[in-house]
Formats: C-alpha cells, sequence, structure tokens
C-alpha cells in the first residue's frame, strides 16, 4: 500500500522558510535627523551670494559679499569691540528673559491651577498683550531711567506674557484622566502639581521659552537702537547711519548666532527633559 505524502507538514517548513520578520511600525512619526542638511543648505546659499557679489549681479551697495561681511566681523574682533557689544547684550537679554520666563511661569501655573487667578489674572493678560511693548520702552525711560533698567524692563515685560499663555495653555492640556489617576490613588495636591500636571505641561512651556526668547531678542534690538552706546542693536544703527552695509550684516549676523545659539540650549533641554516622549 502507498504511502500518501503529507502535504501539510511540507506546506509548514515551507512556510517556515519563507517567513521573514515583520518590520517595526510603531515608529510614531519619529523624525528623522540630517544635521548635514542645514549647514549645506547655508554654504550654498553663502556661495551663491558670494559668487552674485563678484560677478555683479548683486550690487555692493544694497547687499555687501560676504567676504566684505567677514572682513567686517573681524575688524570688530581685533578692534575688542564686539565684546564690548556682546557683553552689554547679553546682560540685558538673559536678566530680562530669565526674570520674564520665570515670572510668566509662576503666572500661568496660578492660572491654570487656581480659579481665582484665572478669573483676575486672565483678563489682564488678555489686555495687555496686543499691545506693542516696544511702544511702552519711552514710559519705562521714565520709570527706570535711560540705562539698563529700562532696557530689561522692555525684555521682561515682553517675554512675560508669551510665557504665561502657553504656560497655562500647557496645564489646561494635561490629560484629566492622569489626574483623576492619581486622585484615585491617593495623591495629594503637591504631588499630582510635580508628578502629573508640570511634567505634562513642559512640552507647552519649553515652546513657550523658544518663542519668547526671540520675542526677547527683537525687543533687546530695538531697546538699544533708541537709547543705548554698547549694544548690537546700537552697533547695527551706527553702521546704517553711516551707510557702512558690511557692518550692519555683520551686526544682523552676530543676532542670527545669537539666536541659533538660544534655540540649541532650548533643544538640548527639550531633549533632556522631554526624553520620555520617546
Amino acid at each position: 500500500m502507498n504511502a500518501t505524502p503529507d502535504t501539510s507538514t511540507d506546506g509548514k517548513h515551507a512556510a517556515r522558510r519563507d517567513a521573514r520578520p515583520v518590520p517595526f511600525r510603531g515608529g510614531g512619526f519619529r523624525t528623522k535627523k540630517f544635521g548635514y542638511v542645514g549647514p549645506l543648505i547655508f554654504i550654498i546659499l553663502i556661495g551663491l551670494w558670494e559668487l552674485g557679489s563678484q560677478s555683479g549681479i548683486i550690487s555692493p551697495i544694497a547687499l555687501p559679499a560676504p567676504s566684505e561681511v567677514f572682513g567686517a566681523f573681524k575688524d570688530l574682533v581685533q578692534t575688542g569691540q564686539i565684546w564690548t557689544h556682546l557683553q552689554a547684550s547679553l546682560y540685558r537679554l538673559s536678566v530680562g528673559w530669565f526674570f520674564g520666563s520665570l515670572l510668566g511661569v509662576a503666572a500661568g501655573l496660578a492660572i491654570g491651577l487656581f480659579s481665582v487667578a484665572r478669573a483676575g489674572i486672565s483678563p489682564i493678560v488678555s489686555a495687555l498683550f496686543p499691545i506693542p511693548k516696544i511702544a511702552l520702552l519711552p514710559l519705562f525711560i521714565v520709570w527706570f531711567g535711560i540705562g539698563e533698567g529700562s532696557k530689561v524692563a522692555t525684555i521682561l515685560f515682553g517675554t512675560f506674557f508669551p510665557m504665561v499663555i502657553a504656560t497655562y495653555g500647557g496645564v489646561d492640556n494635561v490629560d484629566r484622566n492622569l489626574i483623576r489617576m492619581g486622585q484615585s490613588f491617593g495623591l495629594s495636591w503637591l504631588s499630582i502639581v510635580r508628578k502629573i500636571i508640570i511634567p505634562g505641561a513642559l512640552p507647552a512651556i519649553l515652546s513657550g521659552f523658544r518663542i519668547s526668547a526671540s520675542i526677547a531678542i527683537v525687543l533687546l534690538v530695538a531697546a538699544e537702537m533708541i537709547g543705548a552706546q554698547y549694544g548690537i542693536g546700537a552697533y547695527i544703527l551706527t553702521a546704517g547711519a553711516i551707510f557702512a552695509t558690511d557692518q550692519l550684516i555683520a551686526g544682523v549676523a552676530m543676532l542670527s548666532v545669537l539666536g541659533l545659539t538660544v534655540g540649541w540650549l532650548i533643544g538640548r533641554a527639550e531633549q533632556y527633559f522631554l526624553n520620555w516622549r520617546t
């Protein structure tokens, strides 16, 4: 009697041979890092700019060549003026932005956590936030004088409101189910705030830092242009008054580097405090 071949067993062996691991599909739209793309594009743009200036396509009066801007920056370094301007600007920026952000986070947490604070502070924030802060600089000069106080106050006042809105918006967006879970486990109010609400609102707070830092740099330049002897804004204003466009672009480049540095520092803080998201 002829034995019938076990086709089911052969099929299982063939399926095992053809089996391949299923690729992981749960990346959650994780972004990929292409660190070389940004510098490459920047180098290409600078090269095209230099080529256009050397060929005469770009007028040197309207926009000087990058080589001329580098020469102006080199003169700043050799004369030591760059450290004088940077020191003045960094002091105003760091003090105004730090205290403005600190007060903004405190007020935002109060609005998000306490109904009385929400009823009292939120309308004031909504009324004062649309006011152009640089328009209040003459008033700050009357209050704090022409020195550092008025400039720091302008930056502080300008960074305060974005941080308030970002903070209490982040608190409002915390998942209420997590809060109820903490309450059901018997956590105290302070523990819920420290372990659930603040970590949940931290992404919005760090995003607010980015926005407020950009606003602070804009207000820094405006304040220094109105009443300052030293600072990047004062340097740019002086260069524009004598039509030294190479010095003007050099000052703008310093502001760009300053903004990139602040953005990089905040990015590092996000990687450290928000590593749980990955």
